[in-house]
């Protein structure tokens, strides 16, 4: 019974990263349930009965992708002493997760630049939960003085889709960078790039001795 189990679940994952890899290429209504199970080796009556119809498999690709990066932080974030921690973890956590699913990026600005028309109330729900996740962070911050001036929505915006466009701009800056010989970061780690948005977004939130001085 536990085989069985564990064969089900990675048929499933399977399933969601190949489905995840033809919604982000070809979009919502040109990707068919008949490409999904003949990409995962699978028939697609077995598809039809773990999620339904198409707009059911698309709700479990979003909601198991954001579940996971969200449940991520969360267990990331335990052996954080402090909002600047809980701010590298998010952003680390995050930049890693995409690198290993390079096509949900891909997906979720898609799905944004079509204005949300097939965006699942699930899925809003855990981008909602993971936009806060990083709001509560930052206001914590503000509140112990170690932020000053935070919109979070902005900062919000600023991480996930400078990451979400270098991962989906890789092979792009990487030919750019072989023609014109310029530095477009094409051979940057995942880790190099989430250090340097850390130290950035935190050069520009965190309160200088200046600001700590003009406040007493």
């Amino acid at each position: 019974m536990a085989k069985q189990k564990r064969d089900s679940e990675a048929t499933k994952a399977k399933i969601i990263e190949n489905a995840m890899h033809l919604f982000s290429e070809d979009g919502f209504d040109a990707t068919t349930v008949d490409k999904v199970a003949q990409k995962s080796g699978v028939n697609k009556a077995l598809l039809y009965y773990y999620y339904k119809n198409k707009v059911g498999l698309y709700e479990a690709v979003m909601s198991e992708i954001l579940t996971s990066i969200h449940h991520k932080i969360l267990e990331s974030e335990k052996c954080c002493k402090s909002p600047l921690g809980e701010l590298k973890t998010f952003i680390e956590t995050y930049a890693r997760y995409t690198q290993k699913h390079p096509y949900f990026p891909a997906l979720l600005l898609r799905e944004l630049s079509d204005g949300g028309r097939n965006l699942p109330d699930i899925m809003f729900t855990n981008m909602r939960c993971l936009f806060k996740l990083l709001s509560d962070t930052l206001k914590d911050g503000e509140k112990e003085g170690i932020f000053h001036n935070v919109t979070p929505m902005i900062i919000y915006f600023m991480i996930i889709g400078t990451l979400n466009l270098l991962i989906t701009t890789k092979s792009l800056r990487a030919k750019a960078e072989e023609i014109d010989e310029i530095d477009t970061c094409s051979n940057c780690s995942i880790d190099e790039i989430s250090d340097y948005i850390f130290q950035k977004t935190k050069l520009m939130l965190e309160v200088t001795d200046e600001e700590n001085i003009s406040c007493t």
